[in-house]
């Protein structure tokens, strides 16, 4: 993707729409399982977090918090798949990108949540995203909406693609130091079609991490 400096408003305006841009280019033809893109990124176990709180869940990183404010809601508007390891793996791509906002909240790129449920270039790009946000002086307030989400594994059910649509039309980019709100006019680059690609960790039943992150911009199919 090309970069181009922007005034606040209008560099809000395209983040906000988008949480992730790609780090790569997918192929909504394939029909073969064992060629999914990323798939061979290989994982690693997370590390704990000392200082954060929450109960921990079975086989999931101890003591990771993923939790947000109360006026950041992201909504995951997902139907389970029967298949426990897709059922899983999508359950961590939602921990993935809550953990990126948690990051941004917190205004560190090396948050437990982003270490514990990405690897790979998926760490780096969650990393990055924070960083800018960072930078920027900006979070995040509003609802943001995930929906019409599939899966497709690896035949060996070692890689899982989580695919899905973003409406961040209610979703406003907000400057820490003053707390303004910067909304912007609603149009079709609020909508995003996203595809992640989970990758179970081994030494961990039921834990999934991010590898990597493709997107299509402006998805009229989301809207």
């Amino acid at each position: 993707m090309k970069r181009r400096t922007l005034p606040v408003a209008a560099a809000l305006a395209a983040t906000a729409a988008l949480l992730l841009t790609a780090c790569g280019s997918g192929d909504d033809n394939s029909k073969d399982n064992d060629k999914i893109a990323g798939a061979d990124q290989g994982s690693e176990t997370p590390k704990a977090s000392a200082s954060a709180s929450g109960a921990p869940a079975e086989d999931k990183p101890d003591g990771v918090d993923v939790s947000l404010p109360k006026d950041m809601n992201l909504v995951f508007d997902w139907d389970k798949p029967k298949d426990k390891n897709e059922a899983a793996a999508m359950d961590d791509a939602a921990n993935y990108i809550r953990a990126i906002y948690h990051g941004v909240v917190k205004r560190t790129a090396d948050d437990a949540g982003v270490v514990a449920y990405s690897t790979g270039d998926g760490l780096h790009y969650a990393q990055v995203q924070i960083n800018e946000r960072v930078k920027g002086g900006w979070t995040a307030t509003g609802t943001r909406r995930h929906y019409d989400v599939s899966t497709r594994s690896t035949t060996n059910g070692s890689a899982v693609e989580v695919s899905f649509c973003v409406d961040s039309s209610k979703f406003y980019g907000k400057e820490v130091k003053t707390g303004k709100v910067l909304k912007t006019t609603p149009s079709i680059t609020d909508f995003g079609y996203f595809k992640i690609i989970m990758v179970k960790v081994p030494t961990a039943d039921s834990l999934w991490q991010a590898s990597k992150v493709y997107v299509q911009e402006k998805a009229a199919k989301c809207q």
